[in-house]
């Protein structure tokens, strides 16, 4: 029976070989010392090492304090040499890592649970936010600019996106703060339940402790949802022209 390779940002694979496919072809796209600065590249390798920290427990956590970016280098060994990812972390190290024995690992904590429950937290103030930000900048016909593509739009067709870091990066950093990289403590997560589509928050003391930290962080910009999918995909880390910042109080 074919398992299927579901990372804690969405991306979902029926097969191992299909998720392998995807990270070998994305390894070919860069040359070497070249970071991935793919949107979707960017975000899918720090689902990748959440997966890989999960599941590979004989040897010191991957993430380490947290991700800044990754690149394609090229590993040297005695007469040849292969490339492959190194993450680079917020501390200024860098470490390889096997995108082949990250989704042939099998996890043992609740990454995409404890991802959708990060969601849930941030969610009405993330709301908020947008419409604050429509009432302060909208024209005549409540429109605004979208950051990407310089048209404007309406609410309904805008998305507040987190330009940078990402969502899963601030979610990732959460987790090697309080040392939960290789597992998430029971009691944290409340699995979905009868009529309830996402894992939300048991441990309120932690919801609002990543409500705060998520607020100090977060970049936010307002762009096309149609850009999101496409556009964006290219800008790793954003020049913003009129960001949102979210208050931690």
């Amino acid at each position: 029976m074919a398992i299927a390779i579901i990372l804690s940002n969405g991306r979902t694979w029926k097969t191992k070989a299909a998720a392998l496919s995807h990270f070998k072809a994305m390894l070919a796209r860069y040359a070497d010392g070249a970071v991935t600065e793919d949107r979707n590249d960017h975000d899918d390798l720090v689902a990748l090492l959440e997966r890989y920290d999960e599941a590979i427990t004989n040897g010191p956590s991957k993430t380490g304090v947290g991700i800044d970016h990754f690149t394609r280098t090229r590993n040297n060994f005695n007469g040849y040499s292969t490339p492959s990812f190194w993450v680079h972390r917020t501390d200024g190290t860098a470490t390889d890592f096997s995108y082949i024995s990250g989704v042939n690992g099998q996890p043992k904590g609740y990454s995409r649970e404890f991802y959708d429950a990060c969601r849930v937290a941030v969610q009405d103030d993330l709301i908020a936010a947008k419409r604050r930000f429509f009432n302060e900048h909208g024209d005549e016909q409540g429109r605004v600019l979208c950051e990407i593509t310089s048209t404007h739009i309406g609410f309904e067709d805008a998305h507040l996106d987190h330009a940078w870091p990402t969502f899963g990066q601030i979610v990732a950093a959460f987790r090697a703060a309080r040392t939960w990289t290789r597992e998430i403590p029971t009691g944290i997560v409340t699995l979905p339940a009868d009529a309830q589509t996402q894992s939300v928050f048991q441990d309120l003391v932690v919801a609002e402790a990543f409500k705060t930290f998520h607020h100090d962080l977060a970049m936010l910009r307002i762009i096309q949802r149609k850009a999101n999918l496409s556009m964006a995909a290219g800008q790793r880390r954003p020049v913003v022209q009129r960001p949102l910042r979210l208050s931690a109080s």
